[in-house]
């Protein structure tokens, strides 16, 4: 007789499910939501959050997605939403807010269509072909820019820093963030790298005021010198760097040792002191200035170098080494006898130990070819400096989306209004069911110059029927709405202009966000089941009885 085989049964009461329009519904309310807790944050008159964590801490913010990443969310539709930030942030490093808001407004205008129970699949499949023209329309829209031309570079970022609190001093955050990123920047075989993240660190030091920052030609690190002979300030070193001890090599674990005489002890530590000596001499051999290791330096070895005049610094972190081989041209070492001349940096002008508020920070600088740079930041405290940081993070991914690619569109909503206008044109020759989902979509667009002039106290009806106006009559593309006044300006005469890369992505990821949560028919979330008071949490069930559901 045939063994019947296990069935797994599953306990339908262990999970809550929700399905079909209701949750549709719920996902479009709950992006409106979290849309609505930043909108007040668009635009050069945007209010700061102030958000504090459990443990204490204020973050005080206008940024869209630090003050998503602060929040906590349980719908999972708005836990999307803010995930669509943080890729965001990561690709092009701006636009946070704006597409938080187009895609909480993608969602709002499709509740329409679920409320008249429109399905899905058709207003999934205008936004798709809304998503394709406009992209199309950007292409054509868009306006290229000289890299070359330092000041048509400034201006291009100026739009950016101007919607930011650091907006006073715009000029200055503009220069130091074009400065960091053309150092940075890399070109080899025809490919090209610009790695902010990696290669220019912004080191912030609360005191002085925002005008003493500046970008370093070269790096520098919170490290003091290891011994008090050696010299605090070398020009033109050679810069040796090292990922090895430089010490007698110590057991992994608890390590035993048997002598039979006295004399084998004192013979282990003449062994340990040859060891360190050795490899002390194999930097000596190559004279260097400086030598910088990752990992520790013992007493006898600070010695051996102190005694030729050598500078050491140690356990430096190795995000930090990395920045100074870029910047002097050295080459991390693993091993002391592999060392040779090729590996000594001479790239740099300056080694000097300086003491910036209370701390001790070594400054390596005046290089010749620095592919790394440092941004020293200076503020009146902790939480400006954060949000000075932030700032400069968005102008400097601006920065690098214009040199890798160097087009530009119009900013303060013009763009997003001359995309509506265009749509609401084409949906004309657009057939079937659709055509309203299909128009609806340049509707939402709609939603960042609305927001602008709802921000800084204007007539948001009569302005945004004027604007739309002024697109559908005659060449206006660039006209949009001035985020301080309120007003209609030509943003060829303001100079808000706003990279191409970060226009492109904003739209893109927004409908692509709200095309994925309107796919969404079923929601099955795990509950814990209540149990009776008293009673012992149930045991798990023996192997071919009933399977409890557990957390989805």
């Amino acid at each position: 007789m045939q063994r019947q085989p296990q069935v797994m049964v599953l306990n339908q009461q262990a999970a809550k499910k929700e399905e079909g329009r209701k949750v549709q519904l719920e996902n479009i309310m709950a992006g409106k939501a979290v849309a609505d807790v930043i909108r007040t944050c668009l635009g050069p008159r945007a209010m700061l959050k102030m958000l504090m964590d459990p443990m204490g801490g204020i973050v005080m913010t206008s940024d869209g997605n630090a003050i998503l990443r602060e929040i906590m969310v349980q719908h999972p539709a708005a836990k999307s939403l803010i995930e669509t930030a943080r890729s965001q942030d990561e690709e092009v490093g701006d636009g946070t807010t704006s597409v938080v808001i187009l895609a909480g407004e993608m969602l709002a205008v499709s509740s329409s269509f679920m409320e008249e129970k429109e399905h899905p699949v058709v207003v999934i499949g205008a936004y798709v072909r809304a998503l394709e023209d406009i992209l199309d329309m950007l292409n054509a829209l868009a306006k290229p820019i000289d890299t070359t031309d330092k000041e048509a570079l400034l201006s291009a970022l100026n739009g950016v820093v101007g919607t930011k609190m650091v907006r006073k001093w715009s000029r200055m955050v503009c220069e130091i963030a074009l400065n960091a990123v053309q150092t940075v920047f890399l070109e080899d075989n025809g490919s090209t790298e610009i790695d902010i993240k990696r290669y220019a660190k912004v080191e912030k030091i609360p005191g002085g005021e925002l005008e003493d920052s500046r970008v370093l030609s070269g790096v520098m690190f919170q490290k003091d010198i290891t011994h008090s002979g050696m010299r605090r300030k070398i020009k033109n070193p050679r810069v040796i760097l090292l990922d090895c001890n430089l010490e007698y090599k110590k057991g992994e674990s608890k390590t035993d040792g048997e002598f039979a005489a006295e004399e084998n002890f004192t013979k282990l530590l003449e062994l340990e002191e040859e060891y360190i000596k050795t490899i002390c001499d194999d930097i000596i051999k190559l004279q260097p200035d400086l030598v910088i290791s990752e990992k520790g330096i013992s007493d006898l070895a600070q010695h051996y170098l102190q005694q030729k005049n050598i500078t050491a610094i140690r356990r430096l972190r190795k995000s930090d080494t990395n920045r100074i081989a870029r910047a002097c041209g050295a080459t991390i070492v693993n091993r002391t006898d592999e060392l040779k001349e090729s590996d000594v940096g001479t790239g740099a002008g300056l080694f000097e130990v300086r003491k910036v508020g209370d701390e001790y920070f070594s400054f390596i600088e005046e290089c010749d070819d620095p592919k790394a740079c440092t941004i020293l930041l200076r503020g009146a405290s902790k939480d400006i400096l954060m949000e000075v940081e932030r700032n400069l993070q968005d102008a400097m991914y601006a920065a690098r989306n214009i040199l890798l690619d160097p087009r530009l569109l119009a900013g303060g909503g013009a763009t997003e209004m001359e995309m509506s206008v265009r749509l609401a044109e084409k949906a004309k020759s657009i057939k079937g069911l659709q055509q309203r989902p299909y128009l609806a979509v340049g509707k939402a667009l709609e939603v960042i110059p609305r927001t602008l002039i709802q921000n800084c106290g204007g007539n948001t009806i009569r302005t945004l029927t004027t604007l739309r106006a002024k697109h559908a009559t005659g060449d206006n593309t660039t006209w949009g709405v001035d985020g301080n006044e309120g007003e209609l300006v030509d943003m060829n005469t303001l100079g808000i202009w706003e990279p191409f890369l970060v226009k492109s992505q904003t739209i893109k990821t927004a409908i692509e966000t709200a095309i994925m949560l309107l796919r969404i028919d079923k929601v099955v979330s795990g509950v814990k089941r209540a149990q009776p008071s008293g009673q012992q949490q149930q045991q798990a069930p023996q192997q071919g009885g009933p399977a409890s559901m557990g957390p989805v």
